[in-house]
C-alpha cells in the first residue's frame, strides 16, 4: 500500500514537472504569436500575455503588402524541396560508399569529409568560388553549395554499417549491383533516419537569409526570409529617426512597431515549416539514435 502511494506521489511530480515544461516550452511561441496580432503601440504599453488587447491584422498587412513576398514564397519552396531531395539523395550516396569496406582509401576520405566540420575557406574565398563557377546571382548558389552535408553523412554511414550484411549478400545473389542493393534493401530500411535528417535540412534551407544576401542581386531569386529580413531593417532604420518631428508624424501614421513587426514576420517564416513537424514526429527519436548509438 505505501509502494503504491509513493508510485502515485511520484507520477504526480513527473506529471507536473512536464506540464511545467511544456508550458515553458510553448509559451514564448504562443506569446510571439499574441503580439502579432495585437495593435504595435499598445504592446509598448506592457501587459499583452496570452490574448490580444487591441485585435489588428496590420502587422501582417504590412508585412504581407509587399508583392515581392509571393515570389519569395515561391523561391523559398522551390529551394527547400530541391535542395533537401539533392541534399539526402548526394549524402545518403556518399554515406553508403563510405560505409563499404572494400573501398579503397576510405579512411583518408572520411578524414578529409571531417576536417571541413572543423576549418572553412571564408567568406571571401568562398565568394570568390561562387563567382568562379558561374554560379552568382542563379538559383543554384542555394542547392550546390550545401548538396552534401558532413554530418548526415556520418549519421547516414552509421545506421548503413549497422544493416545487416546477410540483406545485402541476399541482394546480390538475387542479382543486385551496388545500385541495385542501395536504391532497394538499403534506402527502404532507412525510412526513419531518412525523414528525420530531410526535416533538419529542410529547416536550415527554409531559414536561412543569409545566402541571398550575399550571393544574389535579381530581385526575383531572394526568398521570403531575407524579404522579411530587410522588412525588419528598414523599419529599424525609420524607428532611429532622431528627427522629433519625423517621429511624431510616424507615430501617428502607423500603429506597428519594430516589435510587433518582428513578431508578424516570425509568425510568417516559422508556421509553414512547424506544420511539417507532426507528419515528422514518430521518426525523430529512433532516426536521432538509430545512426549515434555505435560506429
Amino acid at each position: 500500500m505505501k509502494t503504491a502511494i509513493d508510485d502515485r506521489i511520484f507520477q504526480l511530480i513527473v506529471y507536473i514537472s512536464l506540464a511545467l515544461l511544456a508550458f515553458v516550452t510553448f509559451y514564448p511561441f504562443w506569446n510571439a504569436l499574441v503580439v502579432s496580432f495585437n495593435e504595435g503601440m499598445d504592446t509598448t504599453l506592457g501587459g499583452i500575455t496570452f490574448w490580444p488587447r487591441k485585435f489588428t491584422f496590420e502587422n501582417y498587412g504590412y508585412v504581407l503588402k509587399d508583392t515581392r513576398i509571393l515570389t519569395g514564397f515561391g523561391i523559398s519552396i522551390a529551394r527547400t524541396l530541391s535542395g533537401t531531395f539533392l541534399t539526402m539523395a548526394g549524402t545518403a550516396i556518399f554515406a553508403y560508399g563510405m560505409s563499404r569496406k572494400e573501398l579503397i582509401g576510405r579512411r583518408y576520405y572520411m578524414i578529409f569529409a571531417i576536417i571541413t566540420l572543423y576549418f572553412g575557406g571564408g567568406l571571401i574565398p568562398t565568394y570568390l568560388l561562387i563567382r568562379g563557377l558561374g554560379m552568382f546571382n542563379t538559383f543554384w548558389v542555394y542547392i550546390i553549395p550545401s548538396i552534401i552535408s558532413v554530418w548526415s553523412m556520418i549519421i547516414f554511414r552509421t545506421f548503413f554499417r549497422e544493416i545487416p550484411s546477410g540483406l545485402e549478400d541476399a541482394a546480390r545473389i538475387d542479382g543486385c549491383g551496388y545500385w541495385g542493393t542501395f536504391l532497394r534493401v538499403v534506402l527502404p530500411l532507412s525510412g526513419p533516419v531518412l525523414a528525420t535528417l530531410s526535416l533538419f535540412t529542410a529547416i536550415a534551407h527554409w531559414n536561412d537569409w543569409f545566402v541571398a544576401s550575399i550571393y544574389i542581386n535579381n530581385e526575383n531569386l531572394i526568398p521570403v526570409q531575407t524579404l522579411l529580413k530587410r522588412t525588419i531593417d528598414s523599419n529599424i532604420s525609420r524607428e532611429l529617426v532622431s528627427d522629433s518631428a519625423a517621429s511624431s508624424f510616424i507615430a501617428k501614421t502607423q500603429t506597428y512597431t519594430t516589435k510587433s513587426l518582428i513578431m508578424a514576420t516570425m509568425m510568417v517564416t516559422t508556421l509553414p515549416i512547424v506544420i511539417v513537424y507532426p507528419f515528422l514526429q514518430r521518426f525523430f527519436v529512433k532516426g536521432v539514435l538509430v545512426g549515434s548509438l555505435k560506429e
